[in-house]
């Protein structure tokens, strides 16, 4: 195995071999010796590069065994369920050793969590809020920490971190080595970098920004929202095709309401994850995706970053994100490891203009294709066609300031008639 040339111990190569990795990706090749030689490293790798590994291997190796009850590594990520994929992730790759890790995240209690950090850890794994929570319970010495990661750094700015990253940065020791990993770039990564890491190596395998190039996209126009579940019921009936799907929405209720629907029309099995749902409701329902007991998961871009399931045949983007960056996340959940994928876009006439800014975003053109012509094209109610042109109008403003809008111009005119009338 190539592995073999990072020079990590038996243990680790054995975890490796079972963990089916053949040889290292990109990233891997890069960043294991860098962390190793004891660089603060930014690293910016889409998802499904195999970013998570070239993290934990040299720190794993780092650390080598049980020691003490204090804590020597500190992993940082946004979400409770991208905490619970780099847990999964760091017990698989330690099996062999005796090393010791444990998760800590919000939605529930803090009792069992602090019960188990009296029973001493190597690793920690975190969510900044819970993290600080604990450690102002006095449940978590921070004077032995070694090693600062912080993964899905974008992620972790847009959810509003910021404060809470400061205030851990204050209180864990001066002398460390810092990892920071983003699948994007933006303004305040850069910041966030600045901040922390010391003289940092930076590794970038693709562009900020990009897309996986296992992942084939292309994108459907349609006039409104029902042709848009047409669409979908007439996708997801080619169940040999699309046999993992994954439905990405913008909000909660659009989730709910086509996971009712997709329960009533569509064969196999369909969960739906959004933050109103209960922690142990999205852990089940994300296990049960992975292990191939669901079909179609259902899920906002709350949950997106926290789906790691392989072999996902298809991505589907019900309706376009408006935080650009959550494209490349969305459709990152296929492709993964090489494998390929293929990420469908809806779109109706309000979401064009996110869709090019999308494209402008990942330098890259998005396929259009022809509706099929089995899908009923529906005509679109007077109340949605009113909700399509107000943002068309907000849009064409934010381009163009000294644009009034056709609601403006239509109003005026009916001003005028009325004043005329009156004469």
């Amino acid at each position: 195995m190539e592995f073999t040339k990072f020079k990590l111990n038996k243990q680790l190569l054995q975890a490796v071999s079972q963990a089916g990795y053949r040889q290292p990706t990109p990233v891997q090749e890069k960043v294991i010796p860098l962390i190793t030689a004891g660089h603060d490293v930014m690293g910016i790798a889409q998802t499904g590069t195999g970013k998570t590994a070239s993290f934990l291997l040299p720190v794993l190796k780092k650390v080598g065994y049980a020691q003490g009850a204090s804590p020597r590594v500190l992993i940082l990520a946004p979400t409770r369920e991208l905490v619970t994929q780099l847990y999964q992730e760091t017990i698989k790759l330690s099996q062999y050793t005796d090393i010791r890790s444990l998760a800590v995240y919000g939605g529930i209690g803090p009792k069992d969590q602090i019960q188990a950090l009296e029973q001493g850890t190597d690793i920690i794994l975190a969510t900044p809020g819970r993290f600080l929570d604990l450690y102002g319970r006095g449940c978590i010495p921070v004077k032995t920490l070694k090693t600062l990661v912080l993964d899905e750094a974008d992620k972790m700015m847009d959810m509003g971190f910021m404060p809470q990253i400061r205030s851990i940065l204050e209180v864990i020791p001066l002398k460390r080595q810092n990892l920071l990993f983003s699948a994007t770039m933006p303004s305040s990564v850069i910041e966030l970098s600045e901040e922390f890491l010391e003289f940092p190596q930076k590794v970038e395998i693709s562009p900020s920004a990009t897309t996986a190039e296992t992942v084939k996209q292309f994108a459907y126009h349609l006039p409104n929202l029902k042709t848009k579940i047409n669409l979908l019921h007439h996708l997801l009936t080619n169940t040999k095709a699309f046999n993992k799907v994954i439905v990405f929405v913008r909000t909660k209720k659009t989730a709910d309401n086509i996971y009712k629907y997709l329960v009533r029309s569509t064969e196999g099995e369909v969960r739906v994850i959004h933050s109103n749902k209960g922690q142990n409701t999205r852990i089940n329902s994300l296990n049960a995706f992975k292990n191939g007991e669901v079909r179609v998961l259902v899920s906002t871009d709350v949950a997106a970053r926290g789906i790691d399931a392989s072999m996902v045949s298809h991505v589907i983007n019900f309706e376009v994100p408006v935080v650009y960056e959550d494209y490349v996340h969305r459709i990152g959940r296929t492709g993964r490891a090489e494998h390929p994928g293929i990420a469908i876009t809806f779109y109706d006439p309000s979401e064009a203009y996110h869709l090019k800014k999308i494209e402008k975003l990942i330098k890259q053109q998005i396929d259009r294709h022809p509706v099929p012509p089995e899908v009923i094209i529906e005509k679109t109610s007077f109340k949605e066609q009113q909700i399509i042109n107000r943002a068309i109008d907000r849009q064409r403003q934010i381009e163009d300031p000294t644009f009034q809008g056709a609601f403006h111009k239509k109003q005026k005119g009916r001003s005028k008639r009325r004043f005329g009338n009156r004469k």
